[in-house]
């Protein structure tokens, strides 16, 4: 679950982490409100930032404005002019695609004095199973481009599983970033409260990027990215209650009521499939026979007419959707109570509306897969079926010719 910068301040606050003072508005008239706030308590310059779920803030552009989703203002007019440029217009990042996201809040904040600028993260090392701290001096910039141009300027420290960050992995870090005197200290402390807050909420991910240390020596938090792991929500009801169903997709909301991993994509092809493994293959078969997937679907173990049904209402949602593939493995369910689940849905009046000229291809394999091919080729729907993975790519290929 992703979730706002200024509720990912608010968080880090709660554990001690240092912010600059900031405040959430979604006025025009919220804004100037709050910088003046702010000017009270000795701020001199402001920052207005859009609030959106995605990166790339800062060098965005919105539609209409061409107004930039991170702006510097000097004084309370500039902020008001920020706030009617942003509010209400679509920002297009790096990270949204040309479509963009609508901005329905902003986040004002301190402009702290920068001395020098870092980046910091904490996540999951799927390669060992183990947390991992990354640090680098090159602050402010995208990461995965230091990864690839320079990785030697990023250090890492792996915390044992089980086990705390220990105080000399947090001393590494703060003096591979080169922080010395009082900065150092604040350093270390920063680090230790970090991870705190990572472990405790059950995070996938906590990214400080640009962490600063300012003239003063004091170490802030300037931007703070953190996304949490779903499946241990139940556990935060707290955390869970920051969810922005605004800033999600409508089909993968829907999908969530059915208990159906959906993610939209931008191809033509619509995937309904048992399994994340299988997901990913049909999605690789799509690209080999010349189409794109428009979705990542996982209906789970059990593809019974009900799931079904939801899965053809949530992928034919996407105008992008010429065929649909439905590729599943018989295991715990039979492939022929799939097939005939597969025919009961594209029957029912509302389906059939929607998929009529849209070819489906239904791939079962495993047990009873012969009796399943021989319900969907007898169906006199326009429903076409496959037993092998190599069929199902040569009839996603003709349909798509």
């Amino acid at each position: 679950m992703k979730i706002h910068e200024y509720q990912a301040k608010e968080i880090l606050e709660k554990y001690n982490v240092a912010v600059p003072a900031g405040i959430a508005t979604t006025t025009v008239e919220e804004t100037v409100e709050a910088a003046k706030k702010l000017k009270e308590e000795g701020a001199t310059l402001f920052v207005v930032k859009a609030q959106i779920h995605a990166g790339g803030r800062g060098k965005g552009r919105t539609k209409k404005n061409n107004a930039k989703g991170v702006v510097l203002c000097k004084s309370i007019d500039e902020v008001k002019e920020a706030a009617e440029n942003l509010l209400g217009d679509v920002l297009v990042t790096v990270q949204t695609g040309e479509e963009g996201q609508l901005v329905q809040r902003l986040y004002v904040t301190d402009g702290v004095d920068i001395k020098s600028e870092f980046y910091l993260g904490i996540l999951m090392d799927r390669a060992v199973s183990k947390n991992v701290i990354m640090a680098s001096t090159e602050g402010g910039v995208e990461i995965e481009k230091v990864a690839e141009e320079t990785p030697e300027k990023i250090v890492k420290e792996w915390v044992e599983p089980g086990m705390d960050l220990q105080p000399n992995q947090a001393r590494r870090i703060a003096f591979a970033l080169g922080l010395e005197g009082d900065a150092l200290k604040k350093g270390i402390k920063f680090v230790q409260a970090l991870y705190k807050a990572y472990e405790e909420t059950d995070a996938n991910m906590f990214e400080i990027n640009p962490l600063i240390v300012t003239p003063d020596n004091d170490v802030y938090a300037l931007d703070a990215k953190v996304t949490f792991d779903d499946n241990a929500l139940y556990r935060h009801p707290d955390l869970a209650e920051l969810k922005d169903e605004s800033e999600e997709n409508p089909a993968e909301l829907e999908a969530q009521k059915y208990d159906l991993n959906y993610i939209k994509l931008d191809g033509n092809v619509g995937c309904m499939v048992n399994g994340a493994g299988l997901a990913m293959a049909t999605m690789d078969i799509i690209k080999l026979s010349g189409g794109d997937p428009a979705n990542f679907l996982d209906v789970g173990g059990g593809a019974n007419v009900e799931t079904v049904k939801n899965g053809f209402r949530i992928i034919l949602e996407d105008q992008n959707v010429k065929a649909i593939l439905i590729n599943i493995f018989g295991g715990i369910v039979r492939c022929d109570r799939v097939a005939n689940g597969v025919i009961e849905a594209v029957k029912d009046p509302e389906i059939a509306e929607k998929v009529e000229g849209v070819p489906i291809i239904v791939r079962l394999q495993g047990t009873n897969a012969e009796e399943a091919k021989e319900i969907i080729d007898n169906s006199d729907l326009n429903v076409i079926s496959a037993v092998l993975l190599k069929e199902a790519a040569e009839e996603v290929s003709k349909v798509l010719a």
